[in-house]
């Protein structure tokens, strides 16, 4: 399970807002074995965010926060983009991605290859970057 409470995500006296998207399933080409570059496998993607809501009005417009359906889109393009040797640099990736918009303050990224080694649910890599 994906622990999102690492560091605190939504402050109110900060207005922080916690935006995520947890186990976002994808097929990537992705790893440094000659049959991982030849098929591609699941990863399972989450994604946390800190953002910063300076209104105090939504006005329940999409324009007024960070949408989690273009957050996963933009995932999604970063997978397809080609192949990638290291969960670590698809990690990264994604945090950059994130950190463009500068309501985000702080993200955690979490890449798992659920096959990646027998006996284990998964394995991978956790990261996280501050703006």
């Amino acid at each position: 399970m994906f622990l999102s409470h690492w560091f605190p995500l939504a402050i109110a006296e900060r207005r922080l807002r916690h935006v995520f998207i947890h186990d976002l399933e994808l097929e990537a080409c992705i790893g440094v074995l000659a049959e991982e570059k030849q098929r591609r496998q699941p990863v399972r993607i989450s994604l946390d965010l800190a953002v910063c809501v300076p209104v105090d009005d939504l006005r329940d417009d999409l324009a007024n926060v960070v949408c989690y359906e273009q957050m996963a889109q933009r995932i999604r393009a970063i997978v397809e983009a080609g192949h990638l040797h290291l969960v670590e640099t698809l990690a990264d990736r994604i945090a950059e991605m994130s950190l463009e918009d500068p309501r985000v303050r702080r993200v955690r990224v979490r890449v798992e290859k659920p096959h990646a080694l027998a006996g284990a649910a998964s394995a991978g890599v956790e990261i996280e970057r501050v703006a």
